[in-house]
């Protein structure tokens, strides 16, 4: 599943292959993935137009135009991809958006849990994110300790909210609770100060590193490069790796190196 890291990087395939580029033709290949919008309505609003910065909230991508903004979100399975217009297209390409002779941007998604959505206006892209939390690469200290102390749920759970803090999802909630050695069951509202410090400090490092690398990377070094092992084990510690499922998502971690904030 797309979380901040991938979505950072779809960000920057539009920026590097849209960006201030005319949109000749938008072909909607499968209506499924309009949300709100008809396939006429996406062109009339969209062809013509330019693209200009992009931008991302959590696991949102925001395609600005001066006028009307493509919001756009990729569930579980989707994917931005610049592409030539005489390459093969593929099952999975929803929506194409060629801009120029020699670029084409590709929607592509295989489970179509989300997809597309028009904004006219900022007032539109607000309400379409009204429900989101402060963005995890930018939300302050202060900010991001607050809402934890004023959750009583589980901290993995709390994570994962996007309402609460938006672009986490299952692979880095799991990776920034084991840097920060804090157990996923723990109550947010439980932890200490020095708890809650240590956990934005590994938040932050290990998003840093994520957006670098464009996902979450199943480093050697990396709870997320054992997690799925055949025998999995601690890479700091050796100890065999736990897993059980909070609110119906797998979590991974360590009994050993994760006792605090239990």
């Amino acid at each position: 599943m797309p979380e901040l890291p991938d979505v950072e990087g779809f960000r920057k395939v539009l920026e590097s292959c849209a960006k201030g580029r005319v949109i000749r033709r938008v072909d909607v290949r499968d209506t499924g993935v309009l949300h709100g919008v008809n396939t006429r309505r996406l062109r009339d609003a969209l062809e013509g137009r330019r693209f200009t910065e992009p931008e991302r909230h959590g696991k949102w991508l925001l395609a600005h135009t001066g006028g009307p903004t493509l919001v756009l979100h990729f569930g579980m399975t989707g994917q931005l991809l610049c592409a030539h217009p005489d390459d093969t297209v593929e099952a999975h390409d929803r929506v194409l958006f060629t801009v120029g002779g020699e670029r084409q941007l590709r929607y592509r998604d295989q489970r179509k849990l989300q997809g597309l959505w028009l904004a006219h206006d900022d007032s539109e892209v607000a309400r379409l994110l009204d429900r989101q939390g402060p963005d995890a690469m930018a939300v302050d200290r202060k900010q991001f300790e607050a809402e934890l102390s004023s959750h009583r749920g589980s901290i993995k759970t709390v994570l994962t909210d996007q309402t609460v803090l938006a672009g986490l999802g299952n692979l880095l909630a799991d990776e920034i609770l084991w840097r920060a050695k804090l157990r996923p069951t723990s109550r947010a509202s439980d932890l200490t100060e020095a708890d809650r410090r240590r956990l934005y400090t590994h938040m932050r490092r290990t998003l840093r590193s994520a957006v670098t690398a464009g996902c979450v990377p199943p480093r050697n070094s990396w709870l997320t490069g054992h997690r799925d092992a055949p025998v999995p084990t601690c890479p700091r510690c050796g100890t065999p790796l736990r897993r059980s499922r909070m609110a119906g998502r797998s979590t991974v971690w360590c009994p050993q190196c994760q006792s605090h904030g239990s």
